[in-house]
């Protein structure tokens, strides 16, 4: 099923715990995600052919709106981070944490490893770059991945970049048995503690992006703020 012309495939949470032969990316499709795919092609093309959920309280409006008879539930990067570690811890599956600035990677393995103690985990955070990414950079970070060889491999380089990343190594990934990659924004960052999360109230009614905003305001959040709004726009159109 599509919203504003990008597939949405993976309605539940169990449905990315089904194992298979070839590692699972995916897409956490915000409204951000929604808007941008209208333009940049790659990244709409990368959403369609792998696993895409609904992540953002205005999407799962959106998409209960125009698909009422379907159950979907909101599967975003910033609740996977908790979820599948939990899965992890008992199934004796290792995490991976790429990405993020240094402090919220290190900062989310420490917080992680106090939630679930008995949780394999390691992370590698790159000095920042635009991508695509030099051959010493991605050579690193493939050194770093392969040594640990993790099942669930979460990719914090912000959107568009982190799925970009994902494909063009998949099948170094594939060939090193990773079973999930997770492209996750921000999320180390709230994994940390670094950044609060805003409260279930506040996810709830749509308002989870302004939040963040008031608690760490920057241009370039209110800019994706913005943009994010067209959402509207193009659902709208989507409708006729």
């Amino acid at each position: 099923m599509k919203l504003c012309g990008v597939n949405i495939n993976c309605h539940h949470y169990q449905e990315l715990l089904k194992i298979s032969d070839y590692p699972k990316l995916v897409v956490t499709v915000n409204a951000e995600a929604i808007v941008r795919s209208q333009s940049n092609k790659r990244l709409r093309e990368i959403i369609n052919n792998h696993v895409s959920t609904i992540d953002g309280q205005i999407p799962l409006w959106l998409y209960r709106h125009r698909y009422k008879d379907i159950d979907v539930e909101k599967i975003s990067g910033s609740d996977l981070i908790y979820s599948l570690p939990e899965y992890a811890e008992k199934t004796s599956f290792k995490v991976f944490l790429l990405g993020g600035q240094e402090d919220s990677n290190r900062g989310a393995i420490i917080e992680l490893k106090k939630r679930y103690a008995n949780l394999n985990i390691e992370g590698y955070s790159p000095a920042f770059s635009p991508y695509p990414f030099t051959s010493k950079i991605n050579n690193d970070i493939r050194e770093r991945i392969s040594i640990f060889k993790p099942d669930f491999l979460f990719v914090g380089f912000g959107m568009g970049k982190q799925e970009f990343w994902a494909e063009d190594n998949y099948e170094f990934l594939k060939e090193l048995g990773v079973k999930l990659i997770v492209g996750c924004g921000g999320s180390f960052e709230f994994a940390s503690g670094k950044i609060k999360r805003a409260p279930a109230y506040i996810q709830n009614i749509g308002l989870e992006g302004v939040w963040r905003l008031l608690k760490e305001f920057k241009w370039f959040r209110l800019k994706r703020l913005l943009i994010s709004l067209k959402i509207f726009y193009y659902y709208a159109i989507d409708n006729k």
